[in-house]
């Protein structure tokens, strides 16, 4: 996006908004994920972000509610849980159960994406919705009043370490735009970096999840400062 409109929508977003940093567990260490995660909060990090996937929707397989809820003693943070499986809407019950405090499912992933996220506040949680990289801001217009949380996919969904799609700026900024003042959070997830973290901001983001470029040295509190 070039910078003339950035300016020109110059009153939709602020840099001095303070930016959440999440990072993803897919990149971190599986055989020691409870001191993985002790040492992320210690790091700085705002929520504790897990890609939950299986197998089916896309095509790898990560980690189930089990998971989750053995490391829930670990932190205090925020367990930000992202659902890439189908159907989703048999297992939101349990990832609550397990400690998620937000779920966030794909709009295919479910018949029915309205009751999913109805089905997901009734359980006490915020509800996300994720949009792959060709999915249309349209879906998801008749449902921001269920919304607490949009998640813009910024690589297709399934692995981690991919390389991030520029036309994901654009994207954040019409939703923003699409959102006016409600209070729905924006989330980026895939192949967010230094380099283009101050581009996400200045697009509208509020959270962004991030995994390789946290994990790719030990220090952690390094890394997550150097997204903000």
């Amino acid at each position: 996006m070039l910078a003339s409109e950035y300016d020109k929508y110059s009153d939709i977003f602020k840099m001095t908004r303070p930016i959440k940093i999440a990072p993803s567990v897919l990149s971190a260490d599986f055989s020691r994920l409870g001191q993985e995660v002790e040492a992320l909060e210690k790091a700085g990090a705002d929520l504790i972000h897990f890609d939950v996937m299986d197998g089916h929707y896309v095509p790898n397989i990560t980690i189930g509610p089990q998971v989750i809820k053995s490391l829930r003693s670990f932190t205090r943070l925020k367990f930000d849980v992202h659902l890439m499986i189908q159907p989703v809407n048999p297992f939101l019950e349990a990832f609550v159960k397990a400690g998620a405090d937000s779920l966030t499912v794909h709009i295919d992933a479910g018949p029915h994406l309205h009751r999913s996220l109805a089905h997901i506040r009734h359980l006490g949680v915020k509800a996300g919705v994720a949009l792959n990289p060709a999915t249309s801001l349209e879906d998801i217009r008749y449902v921001l009043d269920d919304l607490d949380l949009v998640l813009v996919m910024s690589v297709n969904p399934g692995f981690g370490g991919q390389s991030f799609i520029p036309q994901t700026c654009d994207k954040i900024l019409a939703l923003k735009k699409m959102i006016g003042g409600r209070p729905i959070q924006i989330e980026v997830d895939g192949g967010v970096s230094p380099e283009n973290a101050g581009d996400l901001k200045r697009a509208g983001a509020d959270i962004l999840v991030a995994g390789t470029s946290v994990f790719k040295t030990r220090d952690y509190k390094k890394n997550i400062e150097a997204l903000r």
